[in-house]
């Protein structure tokens, strides 16, 4: 039989370059981690990668970094974690409001900041917070802004429990699934940004949504509604997205899919730099675990943690997916 040319193949596309090994697609994503200039530039974190059974690669990066073990407070990744609850309690029947609520659009936001002794409702009503007055100017259009979560989680019922409270009933709804071992807590009554765990318990979370053991699993990237006003004015008021790049919201999470630097990955970057994401395909999940509360705002750049972060993670996740590190 007469063997076809390499050359031929390639240009009719009847071959395909193999998947990268495990040993390349690990090593590539160290390499990353380690070396490329997005990721020196946010150290010291401890990162990982793994599939929907087990952690595959990983560790820590830089002088200081957290352990895997490590609580931290990881801002709006709470989002991820509170729309889970909120996608069990309704065992995966989310209402039009539910989806209202978690994508942003239901008008409530005029919230800033909760007291750490305050309960959900108390938060939401309070003065610094517009005395939880929803806002006309904004209903049904994407405004990222943590009143949302804030009202919802009152509508469920949820609006007298203070800080403790509020992490016994998400813990108590996910441990069927995540188990009653799972640690997460809450600084402030926040559901949108007040969350306290590790990476190896985020990590859980994780898994479950991408074997569909939780119910959010099935809504990954569900309903998605832009979010940056300038590319959709009419229905978007505000991104903590760079406008550069247009990102489109689901169910308390985004979906990384900008057309020019977008991969379709589904995540949730908080803003003192904890980034927890899922591949496009769900095959793999990955985080960066840092907490950088005590820096600046901004670097001399002018990017924030979460951005920072998020830099660094979507290299990290490419260099994994193909086997290829990025500098």
């Amino acid at each position: 039989m007469r063997r076809i040319p390499l050359a031929l193949l390639l240009a009719t596309g009847l071959a395909q370059a193999a998947d990268p090994t495990p040993v390349q697609r690990a090593s590539a994503a160290r390499l990353t981690a380690e070396k490329a200039a997005a990721c020196v530039a946010v150290q010291p974190f401890y990162w990982e990668l793994g599939n929907a059974t087990q952690p595959l690669v990983g560790g820590k990066v830089g002088d200081g970094a957290p352990e895997r073990l490590t609580e931290m407070a990881i801002a709006s990744a709470s989002k991820w974690v509170y729309a889970a609850f909120a996608a069990e309690r309704r065992q995966g029947q989310l209402t039009a409001d539910d989806v209202k609520f978690l994508h942003f659009q239901s008008g409530y936001t005029y919230y800033r900041i909760c007291r750490a002794d305050q309960s959900v409702a108390a938060c939401q009503a309070s003065l610094i917070n517009g005395r939880g007055r929803m806002n006309p100017a904004t209903e049904n259009r994407f405004d990222y802004n943590g009143g949302h979560m804030q009202q919802h989680a009152i509508t469920m019922g949820l609006g007298s429990l203070g800080p403790d409270g509020l992490a016994l009933a998400v813990r108590q709804t996910l441990a069927p699934v995540l188990g009653s071992d799972w640690s997460f807590s809450y600084s402030q009554a926040m559901p949108a940004g007040g969350g306290v765990t590790s990476a190896a318990d985020y990590s859980r979370l994780l898994r479950a949504l991408m074997t569909g053991q939780l119910q959010l699993g099935a809504w990954l990237g569900k309903q998605a509604v832009c979010t940056n006003p300038q590319v959709c004015p009419n229905e978007a008021v505000k991104t903590p997205v760079p406008e550069t790049e247009a990102w489109h919201y689901s169910i308390g999470h985004w979906v990384e899919d900008d057309p020019q630097v977008g991969d379709g990955a589904f995540s949730s970057a908080g803003a003192f730099g904890f980034y927890p994401w899922i591949s496009a395909d769900k095959r793999f999940y990955g985080l960066i675990a840092r907490d950088v509360r005590q820096a600046p705002v901004s670097d001399d750049a002018g990017t924030k943690p979460g951005a920072a972060s998020v830099a660094c993670g979507r290299l990290i996740r490419a260099a994994w997916m193909d086997g290829e590190p990025r500098r």
